[in-house]
Parts: C-alpha cells; sequence; structure tokens
C-alpha cells in the first residue's frame, strides 16, 4: 500500500514576492550599469540569491526581466526623480525645462553616473525594429518627450512637438557626451537650451 505523502510534502511553497523583488533590484543594478546583453540569467539569480527554478517561476525569460526593469527605471528615474524635481525647481514651465539640465549637471558628476538605460537598451536591441525590449525602450523616451512637450504648451511656446524633439536631442546628446567624461555637458546642454526656447516663443 502506497502511503499518502502530507500536504506539505506535496506542494512546495511557492516563490515569495521577496524573491522577485531582489531579482527585479539585481536586474536594476546590473542592467542599469553594465547594459542588458553583457549580464546573463546565472549572474542575475547569483546575485539575487535565488534557484533558476525560482526565477523561471517568476519571470518567463531573460527579457520579462529586462521589461520590468524598464519599467522600475521609469518610476524611479522619470517619475519620481526627473519629472518631480523638474516641476519642484522651477517656478514657471521655462524654468522647469531649464531645470531639467541643472539635474543632469547634478546627475553627470556623480561617481555613479550611468548613463540613460532606455537609450542603452534602444542601441542594444534596435529600438522600434521588431524587438520588444527595443520597443519598450522607445516608448519609455516618447513618454520623457511628452514631458518636455507638456512644458512646451504650459510655456505657449511654437509648435511644442517639434520643440520636445529638438530638446531631446540636446538631453541625449548631454548624457552621451558626459559618458565621454565631459562634466560640463549639461552646462553646454542648457546654453542651447536657451536659444531654443526663443526660437520657438
Amino acid at each position: 500500500m502506497i502511503q499518502k505523502m502530507s500536504s506539505d510534502a506535496e506542494t512546495p511553497m511557492p516563490p515569495t514576492s521577496d524573491a522577485r523583488q531582489r531579482i527585479l533590484d539585481s536586474a536594476y543594478d546590473l542592467f542599469s550599469r553594465r547594459g542588458i546583453r553583457a549580464v546573463g540569467v546565472n549572474e542575475l539569480v547569483a546575485r539575487a540569491g535565488v534557484a533558476k527554478a525560482t526565477f523561471y517561476h517568476l519571470f518567463r525569460s531573460k527579457d520579462d526581466v529586462v521589461l520590468a526593469f524598464l519599467e522600475k527605471r521609469e518610476q524611479l528615474w522619470t517619475k519620481d526623480w526627473f519629472e518631480t524635481e523638474a516641476r519642484q525647481r522651477g517656478e514657471t514651465p521655462e524654468a522647469q525645462l531649464l531645470a531639467i539640465f541643472d539635474l543632469f549637471d547634478e546627475w553627470f558628476r556623480r561617481d555613479d553616473y550611468e548613463g540613460c538605460s532606455f537609450v542603452n537598451a534602444l542601441l542594444e536591441f534596435g529600438g522600434r525594429r521588431g524587438h520588444r525590449i527595443g520597443e519598450a525602450s522607445a516608448v519609455h523616451l516618447e513618454n520623457i518627450r511628452s514631458f518636455v512637450r507638456a512644458l512646451a504648451e504650459e510655456a505657449g511656446l511654437r509648435d511644442p512637438e517639434s520643440f520636445a524633439l529638438s530638446w531631446h536631442i540636446l538631453m541625449k546628446g548631454s548624457i552621451v557626451q558626459a559618458g565621454e567624461g565631459d562634466r560640463e555637458a549639461a552646462k553646454r546642454a542648457k546654453s542651447i537650451a536657451r536659444h531654443l526656447i526663443d526660437d520657438h516663443r
């Protein structure tokens, strides 16, 4: 006669939300500093201190972790820091636009400056050309442009869509230049940005 196993033995405890959070925290640190392709699942699970089976129970693939990382990056970087601080540091929409480069100046001077994860992922995975990580990165960048466009509309600037596209070139260009080691990149971009505002009044 086969003895019935206890319910505890039949049903393993499911992975906890704590394991998912550890994976996301590890992914955030590794992906933002080193890029996505350079980090494998084995390194992620070792860093998070979880079993590989737990990883695949919580995420179907590494791509799913990357997408969750990009969402977390948008919340922490775009919404909680970039948008919130720009709004708080300027009394008018124009001042809030220019405050973006004050924020960047502080960011570029940090020892742990890591660049833009959305731009990095876009370059690694080819933008809107079919890969869902590239497509997601393009959407997150568009969300940043939408914030700039909203400030331009509030400031009464002419052709806010064109303005936001040009402004975003300054933002992304300064990010790349800071990555080259130019710690004055944000100040240079802010000087050009003043002329862009004047051109769209």
